[in-house]
């Protein structure tokens, strides 16, 4: 039995608590709102935790296959993302975007659903799959985070209410994700040398991956090399990410990746 079928009643019950996390969040005043605003945003993300689980159980594969699949992934990440970021920083706009992004997935899932069948293709049945896919989708998540503090910065600095602190959480994001991202290629490197016998061959997915890491690279230097630049390394971040969607799905409609083995199937 295919447990899509399931899918509905999960995103709904994820997208209720977490559109609920929002409303606490625009009370003016409830004594308890924090303990409830985290309370349904881990509600939510735990239904997707199970649904994922499930699903993976189901077809007996991970569930990383198609574009489709990675969206759940992304719609698990991000709260996740959301949630501790509002308990280290109390940012409670990026708590928000991290909700209402993965509110969005579900709502594409629901509109464009795939087919979910068992099929693994041979070079897909590797040790290096499952860590390959999950290291990248937790880095695309926190890149993502991170290129909304840099339009957010930008803006507050154009409008003169520009805070250090905005900058110190994009640090902390991209670092992190530049990490996560680094492991990526490494896992990706090793898969390919498993299942074709080289460690890169210059695929068009694997030509916009280091064009990603370089993009993050130039912006940790910059913050390095210039340490009180402002507006010119909230535009290289915000520009990074702008890499990075090519990279995640753009390349799957260049002519050049035709032939390639690292777009997401459709079905």
């Amino acid at each position: 039995m295919n447990y899509w079928i399931y899918f509905s009643n999960y995103a709904i019950a994820a997208i209720i608590c977490w559109l609920v996390c929002i409303f606490f969040q625009v009370l003016k005043s409830t004594r308890h709102k924090p303990f409830l605003m985290l309370l349904f945003a881990a509600l939510g993300t735990l239904s997707m935790v199970v649904f994922i689980f499930n699903l993976w159980q189901n077809l007996g594969r991970p569930p990383m296959r198609t574009l489709g699949e990675t969206r759940l992934w992304y719609a698990l990440f991000l709260p996740v993302i959301g949630i501790i970021t509002y308990l280290r920083w109390k940012y409670k706009w990026l708590l928000n975007y991290s909700l209402a992004m993965a509110v969005m997935f579900l709502i594409i899932n629901y509109c464009n659903p795939d087919t979910y069948n068992k099929a693994l293709m041979p070079a897909l049945q590797s040790v290096w799959f499952v860590p390959h896919v999950l290291v990248y989708i937790f880095s695309y998540a926190l890149l993502a985070a991170s290129s909304i503090v840099a339009c957010y910065g930008l803006f507050e600095y154009y409008w003169g209410n520009y805070k250090d602190t905005i900058l110190q959480l994009a640090n902390n994001l991209v670092y992190v994700g530049f990490g996560f991202l680094s492991l990526g290629l490494l896992f990706g490197a090793l898969w390919a040398k498993e299942a074709w016998g080289h460690y890169w061959t210059w695929d068009p997915k694997e030509t916009w991956a280091m064009l990603t890491w370089l993009g993050y690279l130039i912006y940790i230097h910059m913050r390095y090399r210039y340490p009180n630049s402002i507006k010119p390394v909230l535009i290289s971040l915000a520009l990074a990410f702008v890499v990075l969607l090519l990279c995640w799905f753009g390349v799957n409609y260049m002519p050049s990746a035709a032939q390639s083995v690292h777009t997401y199937s459709n079905t």
